[in-house]
């Protein structure tokens, strides 16, 4: 029997150091059926030539404009023929066996629709990764958090997630989809550009049923940060907005009412801690945030319609607030969260 035909998908934009840094490893990734394809999202760089110099057997997929990670996936996605889709970041490096443990968990439970590798640091390899660690999780007021990272508190890999289990969102720097599913849904939602779109991926997939997971068999090592810095006041703006549109989509309505009020004055907070510590470009950039959201708030209602009728009980939900265990209680990792 042909093992199931994988696609490992790189959008990329720019900064061809990096394919030339983390390419190879994923082109010795030990798995039958696979084909690795590049989505180029118009580079002004030398990234298209260098790949076709240096790795011929790479699918390129040229777009006209920059669209982002929402938009470059959702226009190459519909060309690309496969039984599942790994949506990969081109800053991640694989070892050769981290595809199989994903693949074999999807194909043993027909009701996974995407899964993760455990998320490494690739700087420090004993170390979670931010974007993802051991699988991410949502509290009751919409503050995503995963198992080996809260906030900007990362663990040491320890052993200590390595079990298997359901989450509520896989990482977007590695997600591995079923195709079916991926299209079931309409892809991405190309509001986001980047920035929480995976987790508004997910939430969709389990409002429908569906379920995901993490499978810390598999490992993969992620730089971070290869698009937008850390730093970057546009990150915190996408951050802020997306969040925002992302509960509005996917919360009961009844829950919205007394929620987005909540999140307007925790936001208010945050503006006003980036001032403290001199940030003021990102303080502003939450402002931004919230007056592009109430602006359009009749666009984001609209996306409720996509959405079926909600499921109560999704696992990966955690039913209380992270930033009063965090910063009042001062419980810093997902294990004291469980307390």
């Amino acid at each position: 029997m042909n093992a199931p035909k994988v696609a490992i998908v790189i959008v990329h934009w720019n900064r061809c150091n990096l394919l030339e840094q983390f390419l190879p490893s994923v082109c010795n990734t030990d798995y039958e059926n696979l084909d690795v394809y590049v989505v180029d999202n118009a580079s002004t760089d030398n990234s298209v030539a260098y790949l076709r110099e240096h790795f011929p057997k790479v699918k390129i997929i040229e777009l006209d404009n920059n669209y982002g990670y929402a938009g470059g996936y959702n226009r190459a996605l519909k060309f690309i023929k496969a039984d599942y889709y790994v949506l990969l970041n081109n800053d991640i490096e694989v070892p050769p066996q981290w595809l199989k443990p994903l693949v074999s968990a999807m194909e043993a439970n027909s009701a996974i629709a995407a899964c993760q590798p455990k998320m490494l640091d690739y700087m420090h390899k004993n170390m979670f990764e931010y974007a993802g660690a051991s699988g991410g999780y949502l509290d009751s007021f919409g503050y995503a958090f995963c198992r080996g990272r809260v906030f900007d508190t990362l663990e040491n890999d320890n052993g200590q997630y390595d079990t298997a289990q359901e989450i509520f969102w896989a990482t977007g720097a590695c997600l591995c989809i079923r195709a079916e599913s991926f299209h079931q849904v309409s892809g991405f939602d190309e509001h986001f550009f980047a920035h929480m779109e995976e987790i508004d991926l997910c939430w969709r997939l389990k409002l429908r049923g569906h379920k995901i997971f993490v499978v810390p068999e598999s490992h993969v090592f992620h730089v971070g940060g290869g698009t937008l810095n850390k730093m970057s006041a546009q990150k915190t703006y996408l951050n802020f907005r997306n969040n925002l549109i992302m509960l509005t989509k996917n919360e009961p309505i009844g829950k919205l009412l007394w929620l987005i009020p909540l999140r307007s004055c925790l936001d208010l907070i945050s503006s006003l801690f980036f001032i403290r510590h001199g940030f003021f470009s990102h303080s502003a950039a939450v402002h931004r945030a919230h007056a592009q959201y109430f602006f359009h708030l009749g666009k984001w209602w609209k996306l409720r319609r996509q959405n079926s009728a909600f499921h109560t009980g999704m696992a990966g939900r955690y039913n209380g607030s992270i930033v009063f265990r965090y910063f009042l209680q001062g419980q810093k990792t997902y294990t004291q969260l469980q307390h």
